[in-house]
């Protein structure tokens, strides 16, 4: 698709956009003002109470539930997968995945705890080899033994300090469901307070989360309903004993509630990600005086919601794009340019060798009896050495270097300001590594031999005509044994 359909489309989808939200957004803000005004105390009840719950909620899938779901990424990612069942060979991949978990994302902590090998892998390396006999390390075999998919949990953080931790613990299965370990990233809980701070100062009304047992487990740093502490159940509090008469459990829904004198408006929502309650609370007297300004609070705050949006899916799209990019000029296999790749790259050093008259030389590889290989091993092995090959490529070439899958079996290199005598010593270095390397697929030793052909760029040269010179090289070291170099010489003038 051309740039300029690409952009265009881009910008009718984020108007689009903006212009949904922004309507949805309006809409709902000016009936909820016409309602409260037509009845103030039933508006606060029904309208801008439940409204901002609901805003308070959004910012909580944003800023808690969010975890759940990178949590839940993570479980689900193939390479963790792959990497686990494929025998956590490399521990630097682990180590580098959940720092670009860390980084991308801006959670305080991520980790992986493999059920093979019970070590404990996190951002900065191997932590630990968890033990089913020390007590820190309980709550992995609670977890693996229950039934629960994800459990949230607020512990001490080893990997940092032993500084308290609001830690999402997501089990991992393999592709035949089988549990392989359990992943997961964490807050701190001082950090977790903080958001609560906000909420409460952004909304003017108090906030905290309870579980399922009416249990407090979050609030602010001033505590909960009438300074409740974390851990204390609402039946203990006077004021709010009352709502738990007709039910054991919370449950949601709008109530109304008096202490010490003082009317309260109280909106209970549950959060399935968290399995908790969201309870806001508001205290009537400010309630009363405010709802004028909640319009124009929601409004605001609308707007910021769709121009995050909107800023978000902006980028999105753009970093989508860049990734359709750079996959169409790369092999997928071994991570090398593919032939679009090459033809990019090729074509301006084609040009900057003429224009500065520096040697250019091309070498044709080819890897012997590979059909022979992939039909005796199959073509899981094949790749297997395809990819090992092009990593013993790249040990051999310069950064300036460029070399290519060109297909199949076959590789492309440009050895820049190389004449023919240095490149056949790096076609040699090539051939030997080759032929000394032994690959592993699934515990069998496999070896390949490589023939390559090889040409000097001369005056008058095209980019194919030189590639076809170097094919022709290749193509006498096959017919003469293979497992050689052939240097294409000019063709006289």
């Amino acid at each position: 698709m051309p740039l300029h359909s690409v952009m265009t489309s881009h910008r009718s989808l984020l108007l689009t956009l903006v212009f949904l939200l922004g309507s949805g957004f309006l809409a709902t803000s000016l009936l909820s003002y016409h309602a409260s005004r037509e009845s103030i105390r039933k508006g606060i009840v029904n309208t801008e109470l439940p409204l901002t719950s609901d805003t308070v909620y959004s910012e909580i899938q944003k800023d808690l539930v969010r975890p759940v779901l990178i949590s839940s990424m993570m479980a689900r990612d193939t390479f963790m997968r792959d990497w686990v069942v494929e025998g956590e060979r490399n521990a630097e991949q682990m180590t580098r995945y959940l720092k670009e978990v860390l980084d991308h994302y801006g959670a305080y902590t991520s980790f992986f705890i493999s059920d093979t090998t019970q070590l404990y892998y996190q951002a900065k390396g191997i932590l630990k080899k968890i033990n089913a006999h020390e007590p820190r390390d309980a709550w992995y075999y609670q977890i693996r033994n229950s039934d629960v998919l994800y459990e949230i949990n607020v512990d001490p953080d080893m990997a940092n300090k032993d500084n308290l931790t609001f830690f999402i613990n997501y089990k991992v299965f393999d592709y035949n469901n089988r549990f392989i370990g359990i992943a997961g990233v964490g807050l701190t809980v001082d950090a977790v307070i903080k958001l609560i701070d906000r909420y409460q100062q952004r909304y003017e009304r108090s906030v905290y989360l309870v579980d399922t047992q009416g249990r407090i487990v979050l609030t602010g740093t001033g505590g909960g309903p009438r300074g409740a502490v974390i851990g204390q159940n609402l039946k203990d509090i006077p004021s709010l004993r009352d709502l738990l008469v007709t039910s054991p459990e919370p449950h949601s829904g709008t109530f109304e509630y008096s202490a010490e004198g003082e009317g309260h408006f109280l909106n209970v929502r549950f959060i399935p990600e968290l399995d908790w309650y969201l309870f806001v609370d508001k205290q009537e007297e400010t309630a009363l005086n405010d709802v004028r300004q909640s319009l124009y609070l929601n409004l605001f705050i609308c707007l910021i919601v769709t121009l995050v949006t909107v800023l978000l899916l902006h980028r999105i799209l753009i970093s989508y794009q860049r990734k359709l990019e750079t996959q169409a000029t790369l092999d997928s296999l071994t991570g090398l340019p593919n032939r679009r790749g090459f033809n990019l790259m090729a074509i301006d050093t084609l040009r900057d060798t003429q224009r500065e008259a520096t040697p250019l030389t091309a070498l044709l590889l080819d890897l012997d009896h590979f059909k022979r290989l992939n039909d005796t091993h199959g073509h899981l092995a094949g790749d297997e050495v395809l990819a090992g090959f092009a990593n013993d490529l790249k040990s051999c070439l310069r950064q300036s270097d460029i070399i290519c899958r060109w297909g199949g079996e076959e590789f492309i290199i440009l050895l820049k300001g190389s004449d023919t005598s240095g490149a056949r010593r790096i076609a040699e270095k090539i051939r030997e590594l080759a032929e000394q390397h032994v690959y592993f697929f699934s515990g069998l030793p496999l070896q390949v031999t490589v023939s390559v052909g090889l040409a000097e760029l001369q005056p008058g040269d095209t980019l194919q005509s030189l590639i076809a010179r170097a094919d022709s090289a290749l193509y006498r070291a096959k017919l003469n044994g293979r497992n050689q170099i052939c240097i294409e010489n000019p063709v006289p003038a």
